[in-house]
């Protein structure tokens, strides 16, 4: 099996990237309800601070990557310009900003649900633990956002009485697979023990599942996140059980679409172009799903082997066109992690 880590030279590769995007206002892709000719403005008039990167979870999840490659490797050659990016854009007035474009209509309560609810989250717990955040300056300025979307999940999971499954944004195991890591950094018990119910209630008695999948513009597997999400809510004991009535046949490669990685046809189409995210996220999924197997199990190195794979296809993809570029490496970094 092959031997892909996340190295410094990747890590700056990745930041490159990211840098390169998360203020770049144009192209750009606007989740936004409009009541009348007032609300007719530009992505950085609606959102002080995540107005680049062609969408707003995409530029959300960009910082993620930088300031997770700021705390993983603080000698990078970007640091500086990483650090004063999020200085300058993570301050409270800019933060205020976007908290005031979530309440200013009720239309909007739905926005970015859950994708970027999830990702909003994940940049707020990586930023609590940032040590190079003197002060917590920047986590605190992000404080009111994320507790914003804390919310949204808290008023939004009683009502969620059954899972998304699609390949795209709206899959809810993958919202939940994110927002439980804010739940555990910032100690907020009872949206844990939501999340954890609600995962529990939708895929609790899934068997056999048969991945009816890749549909043409996944970037998420429904089966290995599913997985992946109910690792994380279950305990070991009972993770292992579940997961063999779930995927009972990968000692044998079946359902035999997960180990294969998918084809992309044009990576100049932005939908298309998803399917290296699947790829990378299936790969970070396999390598996350591994480590429950021990060493000489056959599912653990059926495992390794396809994320290998699937890692193979995709990760020399994630530069070339800005429809992949402005968010594939934060999904490769999610699978050099895992």
């Amino acid at each position: 099996m092959s031997d892909h880590t996340l190295t410094p030279e990747i890590a700056s590769k990745f930041a490159g990237l990211a840098l390169a995007h998360v203020a770049r206002e144009y192209p750009h892709k606007l989740d936004h309800v409009m009541r009348g000719p007032g609300d007719v403005r530009g992505p950085r008039a609606l959102h002080p601070v995540f107005f680049g990167s062609f969408d707003w979870h995409s530029c959300v999840h960009g910082y993620w990557l930088l300031a997770r490659l700021l705390r993983r490797f603080p000698d990078l050659p970007e640091a500086p310009r990483i650090a004063a990016l999020l200085d300058a854009q993570l301050t409270p007035e800019r933060v205020a900003g976007e908290v005031a474009y979530l309440h200013e209509d009720p239309l909007r309560k739905g926005f970015e649900r859950p994708y970027g609810w999830a990702w909003l989250l994940m940049l707020a717990a990586e930023l609590a633990r940032d040590d190079s955040d003197t002060g917590g300056l920047r986590s605190a300025a992000l404080q009111p956002l994320a507790e914003a979307f804390a919310q949204r999940f808290r008023d939004f999971l009683p009502k969620a009485t059954y899972p998304v499954r699609v390949g795209t944004h709206y899959n809810t195991a993958f919202a939940v697979a994110l927002a439980l890591e804010y739940a555990d950094v910032s100690g907020d018990g009872e949206l844990r023990e939501m999340l954890r119910e609600r995962a529990i209630a939708w895929y609790g008695d899934d068997e056999d599942c048969q991945a009816w999948e890749p549909s043409g513009d996944d970037f998420l597997s429904s089966a290995l996140m599913e997985a992946e999400c109910m690792r994380r809510v279950l305990p070991s004991a009972e993770f292992a059980p579940w997961m063999d009535r779930f995927l009972p046949r990968i000692a044998s490669d079946q359902p035999a679409t997960l180990f294969r990685p998918a084809t992309v046809s044009d990576r100049t189409d932005g939908k298309i172009a998803h399917l290296d995210g699947l790829n990378l996220s299936r790969a970070w999924c396999w390598r996350s799903l591994a480590r429950t197997w021990t060493d000489g199990d056959p599912r653990r190195t059926r495992a390794e082997l396809a994320a290998d794979a699937h890692l193979a296809a995709s990760l020399p993809h994630v530069a070339g066109d800005y429809m992949g570029e402005h968010w594939l490496a934060t999904f490769a970094l999610l699978a050099l992690e895992a």
